[in-house]
């Protein structure tokens, strides 16, 4: 693989549930397809749009929401800024009308049911989740374009790098764990110092902890919005909110606060034994997860259905630790999106290429190294962390149920928090010159895994728990 500058924040974007690949990615390349039009000056001239999902985006699309990303991303609006409590009025007026206002200037004729297709058994051979949209422009001339979500929100074009059209170089280039070792160990920089000064080609220090507080920021507002709402979740399985039913419990009842940091505090004064501390741990995956499923705004973490894993690992750290401050948050992310980034550039982190592996398992690797680092570790030991914490992930599977990211995607961010968790402390009690399984050794291993997957296990809804749990089920 050819070198790759990935920022921080091309790792953790904020953005719409359900998915990364299958709701955010679609809808930016629904957001390209209209900046392509407007180029070519033909926007104006567009009498219809076509939209033809495959693969993986067919098979799962309906579950996760591609079909109204889509229209959404069309109309112009964008998942950052959107209001996402409108999604439905929005949706239900293009259907209601027959008409979608093309990048919010352009009325044309537009029936979803007609106008965007699901090619169930039709893929292309990049990558599953591929999409491509046809303008109709004056004298029913066709124009189409065809984009690729190749997971954590990321897209490319067909024929087009995946490398960026302005790269830049970096002080510290990393491919490789060795290489960010290997800068570690020459200038004595912690892995988060390292990111920052890549960063710095990008933007001042002082954007990129102000940005990054912002990501910070949607996490808080994700946590708290999930650990107080109750409810089922959309979709037809009759999912149970948990989140809010267990906050509740393990206050056993305390409403003494009315924002985050007095929510924080409460939490803190509940002790510190090892159940309440699991408990708590599981309850701040759950509430993210739980908000990312209901259409919700998230933070990849690398992506949608992995979201809990991080949040719910720094939740730890902050409260836990007594380490509720800026500083530690900027490096935690910082650390944790340097081995995302090493993932990406490696193997994958779309389920539809590699399962939950590529997904859940790289999530908790993210987390295990920056909670490491946080902790006192040095650097080796928390590349050690990241490496047992996919150790223990290989070859999972990713089965969604009605390809809803619900069971048992909700449940899985509780046990990779736990395990990133479990992993950090293992690596801070050994010695990392001991091991016998490097980082760079354990991401070939996960990526010829994703390669010798079977397909029905890739984020297709046709395997696994997908297939064989009822769908009838009154309430999970």
């Amino acid at each position: 693989m050819g070198q790759e500058a990935i920022s921080v924040f091309d790792m953790f974007k904020i953005g719409v549930g359900p998915s990364s690949s299958h709701t955010l990615g679609p809808w930016r390349a629904a957001q390209r397809f209209l900046n392509v039009l407007s180029k070519k000056n033909i926007l104006e001239k567009t009498t219809g749009v076509q939209v033809l999902l495959y693969g993986s985006l067919a098979k799962t699309g309906k579950g996760h929401g591609t079909d109204i990303a889509v229209q959404l991303g069309l109309s112009g609006d964008d998942p950052v800024t959107f209001d996402i409590k409108k999604i439905g009025e929005k949706i239900g007026q293009i259907k209601e009308r027959e008409e979608l206002n093309l990048a919010g200037r352009h009325l044309i004729h537009f029936v979803p049911e007609e106008n965007i297709e699901f090619l169930y058994r039709e893929s292309l051979p990049f990558h599953p989740n591929a999409l491509s949209f046809i303008a109709t422009v004056e004298n029913d001339v066709q124009f189409q374009e065809t984009y690729y979500s190749i997971g954590g929100g990321f897209v490319v074009q067909e024929h087009e790098s995946e490398k960026s059209d302005d790269e830049v170089s970096l002080p510290f280039p990393i491919n490789k764990a060795e290489d960010l070792l290997h800068w570690c160990m020459k200038t004595g920089l912690p892995i988060s110092e390292v990111v920052m000064e890549n960063e710095r080609v990008w933007r001042s220090e002082d954007i990129t902890r102000q940005q990054l507080l912002s990501i910070w920021n949607v996490m808080k507002e994700c946590l708290f919005e999930g650990c107080h709402t109750n409810g089922t979740l959309p979709g037809g399985l009759n999912v149970k909110r948990r989140a809010a039913e267990l906050n509740k419990k393990l206050l056993k009842g305390n409403t003494n606060y009315s924002n985050f940091e007095e929510w924080v505090q409460c939490i803190r004064d509940g002790g510190n034994d090892f159940s309440y501390i699991l408990n708590w741990v599981s309850c701040f995956a759950l509430a993210v997860n739980e908000v990312n499923a209901s259409f919700g705004r998230v933070v990849t973490a690398p992506t949608n259905g992995a979201a809990g894993v991080i949040p719910a690992v720094l939740m730890y750290y902050l409260i836990f630790h007594d380490a509720y401050n800026e500083d530690e948050i900027i490096h935690f992310l910082l650390t944790a999106s340097e081995i995302g980034s090493i993932y990406k550039k490696g193997a994958t982190i779309s389920a539809a290429m590699g399962g939950c592996q590529a997904e859940i398992g790289v999530s908790s690797s993210m987390a295990a190294a920056a909670l490491t680092e946080r902790i006192g570790g040095s650097q080796r030991q928390a590349m050690m962390a990241a490496e047992i914490t996919m150790e223990h992930h290989l070859g999972m599977t990713c089965d969604p149920i009605k390809g809803l990211v619900q069971i048992p995607c909700i449940e899985r961010n509780t046990m990779g928090a736990i395990k990133g968790i479990t992993a950090s402390q293992l690596a801070l009690q050994s010695a990392p010159d001991f091991a016998k399984v490097s980082l760079d050794n354990v991401v070939k291993t996960m990526w010829e895994t994703a390669r010798d997957m079977n397909t029905k296990y890739k984020e297709t809804a046709d395997g696994g728990l997908a297939v064989f749990v009822p769908l009838g089920l009154k309430e999970c």
